[in-house]
């Protein structure tokens, strides 16, 4: 079964799932992307304005996919607005229009940016590919593959470094548990998404949390808080605001500021245009 939304605009698969927000998505030979959020399996392919979703009805558009693709926010006024005055994020919002900001689960974006750091993209999807195999609970299969969920704070806090060895984590897998007992003992992810989704600073108060600093923080403030102003920055963003705005490497405050004064509400918008784009210079 498929889900069928016509005259979509301002969609790219491509531009989705490769601009280094989710990991759990893959691209299949056809240009669709195959894979699995907040326990649901799909596969995404889009053509001529036509969205297609495979795997779903229309109950789990409703239920699931409308909010975590992000369907009902108008990305063509964001980019009217971005662009008008900076030729830099209009040549980004060309590069990569089809860029839309997925409201992924809380928790699973907390393990998801934990395991990014001092990482790279596909050994980043194969550690969280094998925790997944190894702790999480099955979801189901999908075109001969099985899914396997994200492990649940409670499993993940009864795990030991050891545990975690086959996964190869490496030095941030007692993160992960710590994290994942700190965040049970807040009343669990959905209590702590609740209170930082309407936190003045959840950036700050997520760096409470073992293993996440203010990049890890930003992004899970982005793509799991919903919180579109986050800017995070990491090696390719400092390049991006140096190189495209003359900010010096070092000066992640002054990228912030800027980017708060110049963005405004839509600064992580922003900044997914612009590294997409900086990875094509």
């Amino acid at each position: 079964m498929s889900y069928i939304v016509k005259n979509v605009r301002d969609f790219n698969p491509d531009h989705i799932f490769d601009c280094g927000q989710c990991f759990r998505w893959e691209r299949q030979e056809d240009g669709s992307y195959t894979g699995t959020a907040m326990g649901k399996i799909a596969r995404v392919s889009f053509d001529g304005g036509t969205l297609a979703i495979d795997n779903c009805d229309s109950g789990d558009y409703e239920s699931t996919w409308r909010n975590y693709l992000d369907m009902d926010r108008d990305y063509g006024m964001i980019k009217d607005f971005l662009a008008k005055s900076d030729p830099t994020i209009r040549a980004a919002c060309e590069y990569g229009g089809g860029i839309r900001i997925l409201r992924q689960d809380f928790w699973e974006a907390t393990v998801s940016f934990i395991i990014s750091q001092n990482n790279n993209i596909p050994r980043i999807k194969g550690c969280i590919e094998a925790l997944c195999a190894a702790f999480g609970e099955k979801i189901g299969e999908y075109g001969g593959k099985e899914f396997f969920d994200i492990p649940s704070p409670e499993t993940l806090a009864s795990l030991s470094a050891a545990d975690l060895a086959p996964v190869r984590l490496g030095y941030r897998a007692p993160y992960l548990v710590k994290a994942a007992s700190q965040m049970l003992e807040q009343g669990g992810p959905d209590a702590v998404r609740d209170r930082l989704a309407s936190a003045d600073d959840p950036i700050a108060e997520l760096q409470d949390f073992c293993g996440i600093g203010p990049k890890v923080a930003s992004c899970i403030s982005l793509f799991g808080l919903g919180r579109m102003d986050a800017f995070p920055i990491d090696v390719w963003m400092r390049r991006v605001m140096n190189r495209l705005y003359g900010i010096d490497e070092k000066d992640t405050k002054g990228m912030s500021s800027y980017a708060a004064g110049h963005f405004g509400e839509y600064g992580g918008i922003a900044q997914q245009y612009l590294f997409y784009y900086i990875r094509s210079l």
